[in-house]
């Protein structure tokens, strides 16, 4: 009898693909963009500890109503020219030296703050702070320099998550320590060592050496080109100067370089925002500029409305802002899956987002039902927070690598435009209707998506757009 050859298997069991280990590089890349969201989120967080407190706090400095309103208006008028200034510095001399400069000053006005017994203190303190608190503005254009193109979107939608997490529970500690005695100081302390703790963080940062775009292609001023223009404006000062070579020494070369190191810097901030005011990114700032006045209308009175039109108890309306405030922290998680789904096409999908912000707002204007507010409530939170994505994405891809900074401070000083316009016109229309403010927005919206179409064209080709430096 012949051999019995061995039966096959009746399904062959195919070979398991290989896994590939992460490297060690993709894992400190990580955890460097984890300290980033960490210092985002330790930002609102400090801060939201005190906004909450400071109306109170003037009130018992014996302040009115109209100096908490001055206090609130110095800030926001401060923060709408220097957004633009400090943004373009950073274009200038590095993301990571401004951030820490403006973090250590941050915290000294905040304990400036904490130590105020008196108006004039206090709002020489909220000066500093409009001058220099500019945290979320400049970790944006940081990580642009970190990430390439195509993950943009969601990493910026986890650093929108992370601060969105620390404003909502930074109230919450607040509310228990202004109980104790001297509440509002020990707030104000400990939010002074959040951001010096924040500006250690930087401070380690390794940042140059995960830039995907070399430094010298990326700021206009690198310290070697500042040492250049330096050294050459000296020797020609030199060059023209009748006064003796021994007197000119014992001035001191090094007080000539940085002198002209802070001259050639202030030159290239100039030139910067010159270039911004010529360049043809306009309609991207308008867009910005009506869908975040879009928001702050339907945020405005949203607790006015509601108590009035359902007639329900400020529990349940705390209730429903803390419910928006966590569907957009969830959107900014799934924001870079939305965009992968649209294909990177952010034009297409802020009209979308658009057109639904603007159904939205008419739709909750006529609600008559709090389950159609809290629809409207979930689905507005996910648009505004795609469509903020979709605008921040479109200003860095048309702005090229050397002027992020400046686009991202400029973009803001837009939305402080919006912030200072949005209680008086939504004043205004609430003396015809409670509902006229969301009815405004929802115009505004529908502004904005014809504008958009319009000019869909050209935002789709990044090059026709590109901010002309130098």
């Amino acid at each position: 009898m012949g051999a019995v050859s061995p039966r096959a298997p009746r399904h062959p069991v195919s070979p398991r693909a290989p896994r590939h280990p992460v490297s060690p590089r993709a894992t400190r890349h990580s955890a460097l963009l984890l300290r980033l969201y960490l210092v985002s989120f330790l930002d609102l967080f400090a801060v939201s500890m005190v906004i909450p407190l400071l109306s109170r706090h003037i009130r018992l400095l014996g302040g009115s109503a109209t100096v908490a309103g001055l206090v609130g208006s110095v800030y926001g008028l401060l923060q709408l020219f220097s957004c633009t200034i400090i943004g373009s510095w950073t274009d200038v001399v590095g993301r990571q030296n401004v951030l820490l400069i403006t973090l250590i000053l941050s915290g000294f006005s905040y304990s400036l703050l904490g130590l105020s017994s008196s108006i004039p203190l206090l709002i020489l303190a909220r000066i500093l702070t409009g001058l220099f608190k500019h945290t979320q503005s400049i970790l944006k254009a940081l990580l642009a320099d970190l990430i390439p193109e195509h993950e943009r979107p969601q990493v910026m939608g986890r650093l929108s998550a992370a601060s969105k997490v620390g404003f909502t529970l930074g109230p919450v500690l607040s509310g228990y320590l202004v109980e104790l005695d001297g509440g509002f100081y020990t707030t104000s302390f400990i939010c002074c060592f959040l951001f010096f703790v924040e500006a250690g963080v930087v401070w380690r940062l390794p940042y140059e050496e995960w830039l995907h775009i070399p430094a010298k292609e990326l700021h206009l001023t690198t310290e070697i080109n500042c040492e250049t223009k330096c050294t050459t404006s000296w020797k020609e000062n030199i060059k023209n100067s009748t006064t003796d070579p021994a007197v000119r020494i014992t001035n001191g070369v090094a007080r000539h370089k940085i002198l002209n190191s802070l001259w050639s810097q202030c030159l290239s901030v100039g030139e910067n925002i010159k270039g911004l005011i010529q360049s043809n990114l306009w309609n991207i700032f308008l867009i910005r500029f009506l869908m975040t006045l879009t928001s702050l209308l339907y945020y405005s009175n949203f607790v006015l409305a509601i108590e009035e039109r359902f007639k329900v108890t400020p529990r349940l309306i705390g209730y429903l802002i803390s419910y928006g405030g966590i569907i957009g922290v969830l959107s900014s998680f799934i924001v870079g899956s939305v965009t992968r789904l649209y294909n990177d096409k952010m034009i297409l999908l802020l009209l979308h987002s658009s057109i639904l912000t603007c159904c939205m707002m008419m739709m909750y204007s006529v609600a008559t039902s709090l389950q159609v507010v809290v629809l409207c409530s979930t689905a507005l939170s996910f648009s505004t927070t795609v469509g903020r994505m979709c605008i921040i994405d479109m200003e860095l891809s048309q702005g090229g690598r050397q002027a992020r900074g400046t686009l991202i401070g400029a973009s803001q000083s837009v939305t402080a435009v919006a912030r200072i316009l949005a209680p008086l016109l939504s004043g205004i229309v609430q003396e015809f209707s409670v509902c006229g403010p969301p009815r405004l927005g929802a115009a505004l919206a529908l502004l904005a998506i014809f504008l958009m179409t319009s000019i869909q064209s050209k935002l789709s080709k990044p090059t026709e757009a590109k901010v002309k430096l130098h």
